[in-house]
């Protein structure tokens, strides 16, 4: 590791500790020639997870989107902010785990539906109505006779 004041190659490693829930190290350095102290973030390299839209345009994945629509559906509900991270790390680590470069919007969508249900019924049809843009009362109807009926098994 190359010190950043004075160029010197060689640096020691004073602490390590993990961050960012054990996906990184945290590392305190000092260079072995000026004594310079920095830190360093050590983190594995992840595979790029693309997101094919509805419209058949791809963006990569970002997590903060999804905790964004949670954070909406949510709104004014009873449901604690780290309850909505761990929803939103639980969907990244199943889709990385699947080991694919792609994954279409839908498919995220309906996992976010999924684990929403089981917090907030309120939530989850926010969340729905906008995802499936319910296009008349109908529609919307039968999606709460949808929920109905899981939450009587």
């Amino acid at each position: 590791m190359r010190c950043p004041s004075c160029q010197h190659h060689g640096t020691r490693v004073l602490d390590s500790r993990p961050v960012d829930e054990g996906r990184s190290i945290r590392r305190r350095r000092e260079c072995e020639q000026c004594h310079y102290r920095f830190t360093t973030f050590e983190k594995v390299e992840e595979m790029p997870l693309i997101v094919v839209k509805k419209q058949g345009t791809r963006e990569e994945f970002s997590r903060d989107k999804i905790l964004r629509g949670l954070i909406k559906a949510c709104e004014k509900r009873p449901v604690a902010l780290e309850e909505l991270e761990k929803i939103t790390q639980d969907i990244e680590r199943e889709l990385r785990n699947q080991g694919v470069a792609e994954v279409k919007s839908e498919t995220i969508g309906e996992m976010v539906m999924e684990r929403l249900s089981k917090v907030d019924e309120v939530a989850y049809v926010r969340f729905a109505s906008v995802y499936r843009q319910f296009k008349d009362l109908n529609v919307f109807i039968e999606e709460l006779k949808e929920l109905l009926k899981k939450e009587q098994r």
